[in-house]
């Protein structure tokens, strides 16, 4: 380390942000994750042990999982370096693994390699680690806001725990915002600050289980607030939320905060509750979720949950999505409510969207048979003199408008794809079924 990088690495410690600046150094400092670092849990032994081997640190933002990195960096015998997933190319990754051999060779020492966004990682990327994590050249620590499952290389998880970091409670979020102000050497402790119980209670809650987004208020308001006669600066409520203007919400659109808000607010309207199907769906507008995304939602469900047990249901959907586009936010707000409310109130019935499936699978796994040739188009060219169409009974020419004819082809006559259930409007359906059912008996 030469003149420069030692004062850039003095500056950091007085002048990085405070939710850097608190960044706990061992076990004992860490507050909340207690699930897994708790001192009878396998992570926390490993890492006393300095025996860890590669993990996949996975959790929402603000949860410690950086923290956790640097925590083992200072524990660990091991050589300890870092890359970030988003800035890291391959001559980045090339030059770690070489680090990491002349370590091995010249001095038997280990090297843990840290990335932080590990998903942001291609495949082509990630396959390239297998080797090194697979013959021990690199013990891995990934962390990801994202499903690991779904973005890293299952060869890389088959050889490495997944520890999932828990969103921190409000409780744990008072203890950091008190150590915040109060700590004199890493905290805002040597400005003189004080906070009211009330301001952190409210901080706490605000943040959602976000540590940075806490402490980076605390730090906004110990910087901005003139000192009271007494010489303290005072963070009171009114100061809180002037540092903190809106809740925190955990909501990536490409990550599963999303995928998971989404699915709660489908499953809510099928499951005809309108008051959580309105709460998800304010959740995803006071995220700045696309409207035109929640429109084509809120049309799916009409179609495929409530189907023709209430018809109207479809209509209304499909008239909203048309309407919050003319209109914009943030009217289109209540035209949304309208129809989720709707939709999630209606009566429900999937026979149609069963109907169709059905069908779909009658026909991938049957041979195509011939259309019946009574149903076939006699007016195309010289069809009618080929027979096409010959004995087909025309449905108005009979009582009811109904008439017994075979339209499905042969080999499928018996078939039955819709079943309408009692649901709403499709009792009315099912009755009609019934009735001229009866009739054909009669015949």
């Amino acid at each position: 380390m030469d003149l420069f990088d030692y004062m850039r690495e003095q500056q950091k410690e007085t002048e990085s942000p405070l939710a850097s600046r608190l960044r706990p150094t061992t076990l004992e400092e860490m507050v909340g994750q207690q699930h897994i670092i708790g001192k009878d849990k396998l992570l926390y032994r490993a890492i006393k042990a300095d025996k860890l081997g590669s993990i996949i640190l996975y959790g929402p933002p603000g949860t410690g999982k950086t923290t956790l990195a640097k925590v083992i960096a200072n524990t660990t015998s091991a050589e300890f370096l870092q890359i970030n997933a988003t800035s890291a190319g391959k001559k980045d990754m090339e030059e770690v693994i070489a680090q990491a051999k002349n370590s091995q060779g010249m001095y038997g020492k280990k090297t843990i390699l840290f990335i932080d966004e590990i998903h942001r990682f291609n495949k082509g990327q990630q396959d390239y680690l297998l080797p090194f994590v697979e013959d021990g050249t690199v013990v891995l620590i990934g962390a990801t806001t994202e499903n690991p499952y779904f973005e890293v290389n299952g060869a890389l998880l088959s050889r490495s725990i997944i520890f999932e970091l828990k969103t921190l409670s409000k409780e744990d979020l008072r203890l950091l915002i008190h150590r915040a102000v109060e700590d004199e050497k890493k905290g805002m402790g040597s400005y003189g600050a004080v906070i009211d119980e009330e301001a952190a209670e409210f901080l706490a809650d605000v943040a959602n289980g976000d540590a940075r987004a806490a402490l980076t208020a605390v730090e906004l308001g110990v910087l901005t607030t003139e000192r009271s006669a007494d010489g303290k600066i005072h963070i009171d409520l009114a100061v809180a939320q002037e540092c903190i203007q809106k809740r925190v919400v955990k909501y990536d659109k490409s990550g599963d905060n999303h995928y998971d808000t989404v699915s709660a607010f489908i499953k809510s309207m099928r499951g005809s509750d309108p008051d959580a199907a309105v709460y998800y769906l304010a959740r995803m507008l006071y995220a700045g979720e696309d409207i035109r995304f929640i429109a084509r939602r809120i049309m799916i469900c009409a179609a495929e949950d409530v189907g023709n047990a209430d018809p109207m249901a479809l209509v209304t959907a499909a008239a909203a999505a048309q309407a919050v586009e003319r209109v914009g936010m943030p009217e289109a707000q209540i035209i949304l409510a309208e129809a989720v409310t709707y939709v999630a109130s209606a009566p429900k019935s999937n026979a149609a969207s069963g109907a169709i499936f059905a069908a779909m699978d009658a026909v991938k796994d049957t041979v195509t048979a011939p259309i019946p040739v009574h149903l076939q188009d006699a007016h195309y060219r010289a069809a009618e003199k080929l027979g096409h169409g010959a004995g087909y009974k025309y449905a108005h020419d009979y009582p009811n408008h109904y008439v017994k004819q075979q339209y499905l082809p042969d080999g499928l006559a018996d078939r039955r794809f819709y079943r309408p259930t009692e649901n709403g409007y499709e009792k009315e359906i099912r009755a009609y079924f019934d009735r001229i059912k009866g009739m054909e008996e009669e015949d």
